[in-house]
């Protein structure tokens, strides 16, 4: 992980993320402690897989059970 000082990032942050290759890191210092860290995306765009949320949702058939609960938020 390359590590720069706060008055570098400022004079050249273009510079810096034109350079930094896809998931690597800058480390910001300010005063030799770190403040601040930049990460460079990914170039690869996820895809989403059908089926990875099956099980995570429950669907209740009487949900007015549910809705006492928010009485106070609805008009």
């Amino acid at each position: 992980m390359q590590t720069i000082t706060l008055r570098d990032a400022q004079s050249h942050l273009a510079e810096i993320i034109d350079q930094l290759p896809p998931g690597a890191e800058v480390l910001i210092t300010r005063d030799n402690r770190p403040v601040a860290r930049i990460i460079a995306e990914p170039m690869e765009i996820p895809c989403p897989v059908p089926g990875r949320g099956k099980g995570m949702l429950t669907i209740v058939a009487e949900d007015d059970e549910h809705l006492r609960d928010f009485a106070e938020y609805m008009p």
